[in-house]
């Protein structure tokens, strides 16, 4: 087992070899190196899957009970001050390894046919298996300064992931506003560090818990430093993990490939804020305030991606807003000292979102044919609809992660979030009430998001409905070549009451074997022969999502046992620990049956009625035209001054629109600095240049008339002399 433990190291290395081989190629021989790219995939998901053994059997060896190893190497020796470098495996990085090279292997997999047909496929793959190396040597690092250098190469990786198709006015300005939005929280975490170090002199995680533990109870620190250094720490969390309010960059990020926002901005990288506060638990459970103020953040977050996420057209923000309300879910249950609750729902979370993120990279390449390779169409769920009859394999996939992440049993995320929804309840009504409130919202968006894809009929043939009298309906030709047929609007929406398809004799018949076809089209990066019509994506693409489906119906048991009634952790009870030797463990470890069904039925309860509710608005095709022909009136103003009209419209507009935050931030921040740089540019220009150039020029204006008067004539002295003679005279008689 020491043996084991003392080539941990190698874990985070392991994908350089092919990041070197790929950039020197792509330096030294790029004609060889591209046309052999696809080669490329083979090596990346091979090395990263024996970084995966190495960490299962690091595992294997905590669960067994084996303590905690820490191998350190001097690397700066100066007087009373030594940095050292090393690596810390215990229970959390034992986790996080685990789940970063599971869900990276599947991404890389998927990358290989969802890049294919980019021309900058392999800089894709430099820079993917970069964040994993980056990522890896984060949750293995043993200080705060390997931290914090891990936790700036992933935020570069994010920065150049987002911004992958730079050439897109929008992805440029979305990669800009996460990196600045990042730096806000980060420059607070080197603050924070740099704090922590002058109080402590240390940057240890053993020397810095027994010195939590043992000197602030005791008053041996001063506690309103120590509360400020801890808070500092905390809001490079919030920048990360996209808490309320540093949580406007993880939508615009979306803008990035879908298998980056599967990875970086659901499962991994959004989770790092997350494990920092579990690794530096044992400090703040020592600052009760702290503590308060990371469970509010946490509830305000949760609260608000769910509200922000009902009314969101694309579908990978739709998404981002939901990833962004779980975390905030992690980030209340440690607050309230819910420690193995938090890290099980990182886990079940990050598997059944990364489903769902595939899944909806899955739906975009199905559209792609029919709206064309814009995101602004492709990602539209408002041109989606009835996909479940052309990508049935994606559409049952999508379902369960969406069945899970609304907490239906036994799906995975149903035991982790009826763990904190209990604990929030034992801790604080008003956190219980706002986070099983929450819980029906979810349900609500989540069901949403999958009734609006894959229920109903394709409506991107109909897109003009609410605009005029008279509708297009639009359809493809087996060769490719569109054809239009004006029906009546009301027709069309009596035909979809009634069930009959939009493909019947009625309206224009499209045969049968038309998925077969194939047509030639014109993208962005050449011609490309790929199906008419909606279809299922290929093999390698859903290998992925079935392998994240078997974990996001199974992972979740890994918390639960049925030994002497239902007990709150199995192997997560030697799993999930946090730093044994710092934290004891909770007191309320088990619950009893009757406990646990209670809870469970209340969680499950509320989950079904936000399921009853969206199937309500968007479980048929007519209901929905309904619906979204009422929000366009919103849109335009066209609405009834009724009560119930308004409070739709506010709730519509402040979902859709934001929550008016970055309008907020725009005025204040971008504008309020705008003027006032704008203000010291005047005043720059016109006071203290004014005064420098006034000084000049009246120096320069005396000089001219003075170099008059020496100009060697007596004549010229005299008169001067005289005049200034009788002048003094004059006034001073």
């Amino acid at each position: 087992m020491e043996h084991t433990y003392q080539y941990a190291w190698v874990i985070p290395l392991l994908p350089l070899p092919v990041i070197m081989s790929m950039g020197f190629g792509l330096f030294l021989i790029p004609t060889v190196t591209k046309n052999l790219r696809r080669r490329w995939a083979f090596p990346s998901v091979l090395l990263l899957s024996i970084a995966l053994v190495f960490s299962v059997h690091l595992s294997i060896q905590q669960i067994n009970g084996s303590s905690i190893y820490q191998y350190l190497w001097s690397w700066t020796i100066n007087n009373d001050f030594s940095l050292e470098f090393g690596y810390f495996i215990d229970p959390l990085t034992s986790i996080m390894l685990i789940l970063i090279t599971t869900v990276g292997i599947l991404v890389l997999i998927y990358s290989d046919d969802y890049m294919s047909h980019d021309e900058e496929y392999l800089r894709f793959f430099v820079y993917i298996s970069f964040f994993n190396t980056s990522m890896l040597g984060l949750v293995t690092s043993s200080n705060l300064v390997q931290i914090y250098f891990f936790w700036e190469l992933v935020g570069m990786c994010s920065y150049l992931l987002i911004g992958f198709w730079f050439t897109r006015p929008i992805a440029a300005s979305a990669c800009q506003k996460a990196f600045v939005t990042n730096r806000v929280g980060d420059f607070g975490l080197l603050l924070g560090i740099l704090g922590f170090f002058w109080i402590t002199g240390s940057l240890e995680f053993r020397d810095l818990f027994k010195i939590a533990n043992n000197w602030i109870p005791n008053n041996g620190m001063n506690s309103l430093l120590t509360t400020l250094c801890a808070f500092l720490l905390f809001l490079g969390a919030v920048a990360k993990s996209a808490q309320f309010p540093l949580h406007i960059w993880l939508p615009d990020a979306m803008e990035g490939p879908t298998p980056i926002s599967a990875l970086i901005h659901a499962a991994t990288m959004v989770a790092a804020g997350i494990f920092l506060l579990a690794r530096l638990l044992p400090l703040f459970i020592s600052l009760p305030l702290i503590m308060s103020f990371i469970s509010l953040i946490g509830a305000i977050t949760l609260f608000l991606g769910a509200t922000l996420a009902l009314a969101q057209r694309d579908i990978k923000r739709s998404l981002a807003y939901s990833t962004m309300s779980q975390l905030g879910y992690m980030m209340l249950a440690l607050g309230i000292g819910s420690y193995q609750a938090a890290l099980f729902h990182l886990i079940t979370h990050a598997y059944s979102k990364a489903l769902l993120f595939l899944g909806s990279g899955s739906v975009i390449h199905s559209m792609e044919p029919l709206v064309g390779y814009s995101p602004d169409k492709s990602q539209n769920m408002v041109l989606m609809g009835g996909l479940r009859k052309y990508v049935p394999i994606t559409r049952t996939t999508f379902l369960w992660g969406t069945l899970s992440l609304c907490g239906i049993p036994p799906l995975a995320c149903f035991w982790s979030k009826d763990e904190i929804l209990s604990n929030s309840w034992l801790y604080s009504p008003f956190f219980g009430i706002i986070a099983s409130f929450t819980a029906g919202l979810t349900a609500f968006y989540m069901f949403r998001i999958y009734l609006l894809t894959f229920d109903g009929y394709l409506r991107v043939y109909f897109q003009n409905y609410s605009s005029t009298k008279e509708g297009s309906l639009y359809s493809i030709s087996l060769w490719g070549k569109s054809i239009s047929k004006e029906v009546n609007r009301d027709f069309v929406l009596s035909t979809m009451k009634s069930g009959v398809s939009f493909f019947s004799q009625n309206i224009s018949k499209i045969p049968s074997n038309a998925r077969n076809r194939i047509g030639s089209f014109r993208t962005p990066f050449g011609t490309k022969n790929i199906l008419v019509y909606p279809h299922e994506t290929g093999n390698t693409m859903l290998f992925p999502l079935l392998i994240l489906l078997l974990f996001t119906l199974f992972i979740g048991f890994i918390g639960i046992h049925f030994d002497n009634g239902i007990s709150e952790l199995s192997i997560l009870s030697k799993w999930l620990t946090p730093s044994r030797n710092f934290l004891q463990e909770s007191s309320n470890s088990s619950i009893n049956s009757y406990e646990f069904l209670t809870n469970a039925i209340s969680s499950v309860s509320l989950a079904i009625f936000g399921l009853f509710i969206a199937y309500i608005f968007y479980g048929s095709s007519y209901s929905f035209f309904q619906n979204l022909n009422f929000i366009n009136s919103l849109v335009k103003g066209n609405t009834k001054n009724l009560f119930l009209d308004q409070v739709k419209k506010k709730i519509y507009s402040w979902s859709y629109n934001r929550g008016y935050i970055d309008v907020f931030y725009t005025k204040v921040f971008i504008l309020g600095i705008r003027g006032l740089a704008e203000l010291m540019l005047f005043f720059d220009k016109g006071v203290i240049d004014g005064i420098t150039n006034g000084v000049g020029l009246v120096g320069f204006c005396i000089g001219e008339e003075i170099k008059y008067v020496g100009g060697g004539r007596i004549s010229s002295y005299l008169f001067f002399f005289l005049s200034y003679v009788s002048l003094f005279l004059f006034f001073f008689p």
